[in-house]
């Protein structure tokens, strides 16, 4: 194995659980090496000093929570890092194998590859419905996509996911890196801004982690608030490039595919979830049309709108 080009691994934390214990010892056993393992934990008072035994390499930064910031706070992690390729993860998502590193490293063998995202999994306690999703964003054919993409895959060209997402250092310096204050969504703001200079984004299906949720109507609502939220601020990337027919072509999907599992009951959550996603989603890019007190009770982060 050609192991030349180093790599560090970025994660943000807040309240480490078994999961998170879980995900660095699953790092330290990969084939391709870790060189450093960054971590920014949101609240100190969480943080289990024990989970850094057995990790000399692993190095942790403790913020306050109204800090935390999506771009910003990656941005943070990045400076830290001396790097070839910079592996940014959240603290719930699971390595499948050892070779999740080596895997996402190889997309960089083409010249023009300046990310790379891995194939998400569902867990084994994921509901049916989540585990279509996550068949239909991470399938299991890899792709490498670029601006010649954009007609054929629309807003699904930008897509990435700091869930698992591996960046090379020098291109991340030149682009400017993660947006300094977003929301939501800095892996596709920067995934966009790579395509939009000419670079490639690499869907890297053989780079697996485990990683799913169970969220309520309540909980996609918000989400995709925030969704929209990010998109409306940065017009650059996301204009001219709509999510809600991506998002009709997947309800279509799932909804053909719960059919065909003898299980048509479950369009009717299909169908409530998807009227919450999509009422976040249309209020969101509103939202500088809407109260503020309006708006805080719609996002996961009422801090973020002052």
């Amino acid at each position: 194995m050609n192991t030349s080009k180093t790599v560090d691994v970025c994660i943000p934390v807040y309240k480490p659980d078994a999961c998170f214990a879980g995900l660095l010892k699953r790092l330290a056993e990969q084939a391709y090496p870790v060189q450093n393992i960054w971590i920014i934990n949101t609240e100190e008072q969480y943080w289990d000093t024990s989970l850094e035994k057995g990790y000399p390499h692993c190095h942790v930064k403790h913020i306050f929570k109204e800090e935390f910031n999506h771009g910003g706070t990656r941005r943070i992690l990045a400076e830290q890092s001396h790097s070839d390729l910079m592996l940014f993860m959240t603290q719930d998502a699971l390595p499948a194998d050892r070779h999740l590193v080596g895997n996402l490293v190889s997309a960089f063998a083409d010249p023009q590859v300046k990310a790379a995202y891995a194939r998400q999994l569902p867990a084994k306690d994921c509901r049916l419905l989540e585990r279509y999703t996550r068949q239909f964003n991470y399938p299991a054919h890899s792709r490498t996509k670029g601006q010649e993409d954009l007609q054929e895959l629309g807003i699904k060209t930008f897509f990435c996911s700091n869930v698992c997402a591996m960046y090379e250092k020098t291109a991340y310096l030149k682009q400017g890196g993660f947006a300094r204050r977003t929301i939501f969504n800095e892996d596709m703001i920067y995934a966009g801004n790579l395509i939009r200079a000419g670079y490639k984004v690499r869907y890297q299906a053989d780079a697996k982690v485990i990683h799913s949720h169970n969220y309520s109507n309540s909980q996609q609502f918000h989400r995709n608030f925030d969704l929209a939220v990010s998109q409306a601020e940065f017009p650059e990337i996301f204009s001219g490039y709509p999510s809600e027919g991506e998002g009709l072509r997947l309800v279509k999907s799932t909804a053909g595919y719960v059919c065909r599992k003898g299980k048509p009951w479950l369009v009717i959550r299909l169908f409530t979830s998807s009227v919450s996603k999509y009422a976040g989603y249309f209020l969101g890019k509103r939202y500088r049309k809407l109260p503020l007190w309006l708006v805080k009770r719609c996002t996961t982060d009422p801090g973020y709108f002052q």
